[in-house]
């Protein structure tokens, strides 16, 4: 990878799990009414033809890890579970109260936090509540996050019963001086064992989550990371950058200087390396920081043209409405997005009365609607076209304009009704999206926003 095209392109942007990007929500706007009709109206929709989609946040963590930008509340105190599972079954039970008839969930994913410092009992109780008031979809794809330190057999066993497929293991790196920076201490005996006993149980789609540009990381380290991994033989993996804002998260990613971490292009390196180690191991390049076997359906949905893109991430799979329960959670309805408050405290307050505990949202534009479907083309399939007059907008000639010196350097390659990421394009994805980023061009960052592209 040239040197000089990751100093040209590495600049801040942002990682697409939506558009418009949250700092570029319109919250005057907003109004929980709103967001109430176009939820139903999106339900009647899509229920019947594709089920719907649930993430539930589980925030608690036992130690802070320095890496992570997840919201999450650090205690030893597990007398925090039931009181949580309580609440977000109320949540889940004012949702429905909304809807004509049953939902058919499609897709399950509890993330966090750590949803395995959840015990298997009450995690259990979690899923069988959400199912009084629902039914399961035929082809249903359930999965969550498992911490390889206390993920248990029995933590397996039970969300296997319950209809989980889907595990992704937090690996991050096995160096020690690297875990030790990140307050990740996690052998990898640890992460073997988890990962057979997923094997055993019956998980068809097995994950493990790797991330490169840590403090004091090595090409070494990277290889060293990625060679384990391969001896365990996951289905699928995740290979991202590591998003340092300490200006959004605070101290917890401070326990490190800046100047510890890998820069510009011996970060690129890193990622180059491990790249070209993965597709050796036959794991295939799938959207944006992700691989896979040609085994897994991720791959598959890949090649079908079917993956998606979400606040969850990557999945093999579309559903129009997603609903997001717990703290922080965030819900996208296709025509609007809607955010639960922050805190705990204030999460349970507004359940405490009967209320949807969201406190700010976006109502998509007709513009907004087209933007995000070119967006969504790229990050999941590597191009998008507008050979539908639908998919035409006014001021995209002006973007093919912009987008030609991106061309110029063999990042893409642009037709008179498309555009298709070049090989070379790929890791540069982010800057290709931020050319159709609308909202971003109107109104460009005055202060720090987002982590950078490279």
């Amino acid at each position: 990878m040239s040197i000089s095209l990751i100093q040209k392109y590495n600049v801040p942007g942002p990682r697409y799990t939506s558009y418009p990007t949250v700092p570029y929500w319109e919250e005057n706007l907003f109004s929980l009414e709103q967001w109430k009709s176009t939820f139903i109206k999106s339900f009647n929709e899509s229920n019947a033809a594709e089920g719907i989609s649930l993430y539930i946040h589980l925030p608690f963590c036992e130690s802070m890890c320095t890496f992570c930008g997840c919201n999450k509340r650090i205690t030893k105190n597990h007398e925090v579970e039931n009181p949580y599972i309580l609440a977000v079954l109320k949540e889940w039970n004012l949702y429905c109260d909304l809807l004509p008839n049953k939902p058919i969930i499609k897709e399950i994913h509890l993330g966090g936090g750590t949803p395995t410092f959840f015990s298997p009992e009450n995690l259990e109780a979690l899923i069988n509540g959400i199912f009084t008031r629902a039914v399961k979809a035929k082809e249903h794809e359930f999965s969550f996050e498992g911490h390889p330190n206390n993920n248990t057999r029995r933590h397996l066993q039970s969300l296997y019963d319950l209809g989980f497929r889907r595990v992704s293991f937090g690996v991050q790196d096995y160096s020690s001086k690297v875990q030790t920076a990140i307050h990740r201490i996690q052998p990898f005996h640890n992460v073997a064992k988890v990962t057979f006993w997923a094997k055993e149980i019956g998980y068809t789609s097995i994950g493990h989550d790797l991330i490169f540009g840590l403090p004091f990381q090595t090409l070494n380290d990277v290889i060293d990371t990625i060679d384990k991994t391969k001896s365990l033989s996951p289905d699928r993996l995740a290979f991202y950058s590591y998003a340092h804002v300490p200006w959004i998260k605070g101290n917890g990613q401070r326990g490190f200087k800046g100047e510890d971490l890998p820069k510009d292009d011996e970060k690129r390196q890193l990622y180059e390396a491990g790249k070209n180690r993965l597709s050796q191991n036959n794991y295939h390049e799938i959207g944006m920081d992700h691989f896979a076997l040609e085994t897994d359906s991720m791959y598959d949905s890949f090649q079908k043209g079917n993956l998606h893109r979400n606040f969850m991430g990557y999945t093999s799979s579309k559903t129009q409405l997603m609903i997001g329960l717990g703290v922080s959670s965030i819900s996208d309805s296709w025509y609007s997005f809607a955010q639960n408050e922050k805190t705990i405290e204030d999460y349970y307050k507004r359940l405490d009365a009967n209320e949807l505990p969201v406190f700010r949202g976006h109502i998509l534009t007709d513009e907004d609607l087209i933007i995000r479907k070119h967006i969504l083309n790229l990050m999941c399939q590597f191009e998008t076209s507008w050979k539908n007059d639908s998919d035409f907008f006014p001021e995209l000639p002006e973007i093919i304009n912009q987008l030609h010196e991106i061309e110029t350097d063999g990042l893409v390659k642009i037709t008179s009704q498309s555009i298709q990421v070049t090989e070379k394009g790929k890791p540069f994805v982010r800057n290709i999206c931020m050319a159709f980023d609308l909202r971003l061009k109107r109104n460009a960052p005055q202060t720090e926003l987002f982590s950078m592209t490279v």
